[in-house]
């Protein structure tokens, strides 16, 4: 009895501490797409998450090949699904941006990464 309530015990513990790796938001996909290459400059990025996000603790910025900020604002959660973030951008002329982007995840959990993008025309 007594090791039958341990093995259950101990196969809840093993479930809520998979669930809790898997709560950590990564970048699961962006637009423009990571690597892309456009023909025309797109007006924002936006990135969808493996997990929700804390938005009060989570930005995006994008920098062109000089290291200029080309953001416009901060960047703002969606309000139907909490896994996204997206910044608007301003104009933007051809080149290579850079993407760079810190979020908390709901679990409290940080993550952080970066991407590029290249603009033809």
């Amino acid at each position: 009895m007594l090791r039958r309530n341990f093995l259950r015990l101990a196969g809840l513990g093993l479930v809520f501490a998979a669930r809790a790796a898997s709560a950590h938001a990564y970048l699961a996909r962006a637009t423009p797409a990571v690597g892309s290459t456009l023909d025309a400059a797109p007006k924002e990025v936006r990135i969808w998450f493996t997990g929700a996000i804390e938005p009060a603790f989570s930005t995006i910025e994008v920098k062109d090949a000089a290291g200029k900020n080309v953001t416009q604002g901060k960047a703002e959660p969606d309000p139907a699904d909490k896994t996204v973030l997206h910044v608007a951008l301003g104009p933007l002329a051809p080149g290579t941006y850079t993407v760079t982007w810190h979020v908390t995840s709901v679990d409290t959990h940080k993550t952080e990464g970066s991407f590029d993008f290249h603009l033809t025309g």
